[in-house]
């Protein structure tokens, strides 16, 4: 049965810091500020589209630092989500957070009001990366947190972002080998966004940071996709949520409504290269067969992976079989010319 999520936003409450791609200080003001009878609303609403499904639902409070906001406003809130967890209608509550808001008994309360998973915005695990952006804690504290939380018995999310300020591909993808060291169960991508109002937007400005575009970040990001998949990390987003404050505030950098699957196109671009030079293919018509689900991906937005290989001189007909996996795939030369 497929997972749920009944989110509640929770803007900004309790972040001590600003970091330098943050604009939600400003909007915070202007934000809802979702109250008990808010979640009670959000789970009734859920439970009649859900019916059974609500069994395999997590009840979610994203958008902010949840451990780190005012300590009776988190009680009011995981009391009014608590009953529906405790009577088995949902499966849980999950939330996300500050690496440097978790302590032992920040976990223990948790635990007692139902908690199932807790996600933490590492953001990176360069610490002069962090420094830079302003983040307000260290790639220890994120090693610290992550450890507590998997000796309470939570699900561990770990969230990252690539492009920031001061990064690298290279610290990226040591920012992955990292996180994934630390065995979380889910990961969450975010290529960097500039939005107005920030730090950010002013270095941008100024020429001094350089943000990644859709075509320098869809490559790292294809990579990072498929390096947590090998682990066996499901990776539960990539690229940021459509919305009216992104339309509204985003000034650079990389959004794009399907950037997941321009990723897992990208992975199949590039698995169907490496066979055509493996076997000295270089011109000519292939038969390239792939999973069924997995044909769009190899085609690529707009075919867009069909014309790139036409152009290099490869005439791609494409095949189904059910037995391969996600981004397998197998040639026929016999069509080769």
């Amino acid at each position: 049965m497929k997972h749920s999520n009944i989110a509640v936003f929770v803007p900004h409450n309790g972040c001590p810091h600003q970091c330098t791609f943050c604009n939600q200080r400003e909007i915070t003001g202007q934000s809802f500020q979702p109250h008990s009878e808010d979640v009670i609303k959000a789970v009734e609403t859920a439970r009649k589209s859900l019916g059974e499904k609500t069994k395999n639902a997590e009840i979610a409070f994203f958008g902010g630092s949840f451990t780190a906001i005012d300590r009776d406003y988190m009680l009011e809130l995981l009391s009014a989500a608590a009953p529906f967890v405790r009577s088995g209608e949902f499966y849980g509550i999950r939330l996300s957070t500050r690496p440097d808001a978790i302590n032992e008994e920040i976990l223990h309360i948790l635990k007692e009001y139902g908690v199932t998973a807790i996600e933490l915005g590492a953001q990176s695990m360069d610490n002069e990366v962090l420094g830079l952006n302003k983040r307000g804690h260290t790639s220890e504290e994120v090693v610290n947190a992550s450890k507590l939380i998997r000796q309470y018995g939570f699900s561990l999310g770990l969230q990252m972002m690539t492009g920031l300020y001061g990064s690298s591909d290279k610290t990226d993808m040591e920012t992955a080998e990292k996180l994934a060291s630390l065995k979380p169960d889910t990961m969450r991508i975010y290529p960097t966004v500039v939005m107005k109002g920030t730090e950010l937007f002013d270095l941008y400005q100024s020429g001094e940071y350089h943000p990644h575009t859709l075509e320098t970040a869809v490559p790292l990001c294809a990579k990072l996709l498929q390096f947590f998949e090998e682990q066996h990390i499901s990776v539960i987003r990539l690229g940021l949520h459509d919305s009216d404050s992104l339309s509204e505030n985003m000034a650079a950098g990389v959004f794009h409504p399907a950037f997941r699957e321009l990723c897992e196109s990208r992975i199949m671009y590039e698995n169907a290269l490496k066979l055509l030079s493996d076997n000295h293919i270089s011109r000519g018509t292939v038969e390239f067969t792939v999973n069924p689900k997995s044909v769009s991906r190899f085609i690529g937005q707009k075919k867009c992976n069909v014309r790139s290989l036409a152009e290099k001189g490869i005439n791609a007909v494409v095949k189904q079989d059910e037995s391969l996996t996600k981004y397998e795939i197998k040639i026929s030369i016999e069509n080769y010319l």
